[in-house]
C-alpha cells in the first residue's frame, strides 16, 4: 500500500532504493549500473540524479535503510519472557525466523564489507546503537544473577552469535534441511550464549537442564 504520507519525491526515491537494493542483493554493486536502476525503477535515467548524485549515494543510503540489524532489532526489542532464559530464546528465535525471510541480506552485508571495505559501518553503528543499547539494557533489567556486562557488550555477543547461526545456516542449507535438527541446533546455541560451553565442576553431563535455575549466578 502507498504510503500517502509521503511527498512524490520521497515516493521516487523509496522507488529507487528498492530497485536498487534488490539489483544489488542479486547481482552485487560493480554489476549494477545506473540505468538498470532506473529501468527497474521505470525512470529515466537522468531522473535517478534529481534524487542520488551517484551509484555510491543510493548504495549508501540502501545500507543505512535496509541493512539486515534495522530489520530485525524491531523483533527482538518485542521479545518478552518472566525469565532471562525465556527473554533470550524469544528474542533470538524472533530474530533467526526474520533473516530467514530476508535470506539476501547476506550479500547486502558481503558487498558493504567487500567491495566497500566497511566504510559505512560507522554511520551505521551510530544510527543503530541507541536500539542496540535500549536491548542490552533489557537484558540487565534480569537482576540479581546477570554476570556484569556493559550493554554494548551484551548486545554485540548477541547480535554476533546469532547473525553467525543464520549465516552458517545459509552454508549448511544443503546439507542440514530444515526442520527438527534447525530448531535443536538454534536451542543449543542459545544454550551456548547462556551459559557458556564448559561444564561447572562436578554438574552432570545434562546441565544446564538439570540444575540451572532461572535468575542464578549463571545466567550470562
Amino acid at each position: 500500500m502507498e504510503d500517502i504520507t509521503l511527498t512524490k519525491s520521497e515516493r521516487t526515491s523509496q522507488t529507487i532504493l528498492d530497485s536498487a537494493y534488490s539489483l544489488f542483493t542479486s547481482q552485487g554493486y560493480a554489476a549494477t549500473s545506473m540505468r538498470q536502476i532506473a529501468e527497474r525503477s521505470e525512470l529515466a535515467l537522468g531522473g535517478i540524479y534529481n534524487h542520488f548524485e551517484s551509484k555510491e549515494k543510493i548504495f549508501e543510503e540502501v545500507v543505512m535503510t535496509r541493512h539486515p540489524i534495522f530489520v530485525v532489532m524491531p523483533h527482538i526489542r518485542q521479545a518478552s519472557g518472566e525469565t532471562v532464559d525465556e527473554f533470550i530464546r524469544n528474542a533470538a528465535r524472533s530474530m533467526v525466523a526474520e533473516l530467514g525471510q530476508h535470506p539476501e541480506f547476506l550479500n547486502l552485508m558481503l558487498t558493504e564489507l567487500i567491495e566497500f571495505k566497511g566504510v559505512h559501518v560507522q554511520r551505521l553503528i551510530e544510527k543503530i546503537l541507541p536500539e542496540m543499547l535500549e536491548f542490552g539494557q533489557q537484558i540487565q533489567a534480569y537482576q540479581p544473577g546477570l554476570r556484569p556486562i556493559a550493554a554494548p557488550l551484551l548486545m554485540r555477543a548477541f547480535v554476533g552469535l546469532f547473525f553467525s547461526f543464520f549465516i552458517t545456516e545459509l552454508m549448511l542449507k544443503d546439507i542440514i534441511p530444515a526442520g527438527s535438527m534447525q530448531v535443536m541446533a538454534l536451542d543449543q546455541v542459545i544454550d551456548i550464549f547462556l551459559y557458556g560451553v564448559t561444564l561447572p565442576a562436578g554438574s552432570s553431563p545434562d546441565y544446564p537442564a538439570a540444575n540451572f535455575h532461572p535468575g542464578s549466578s549463571e545466567t550470562l
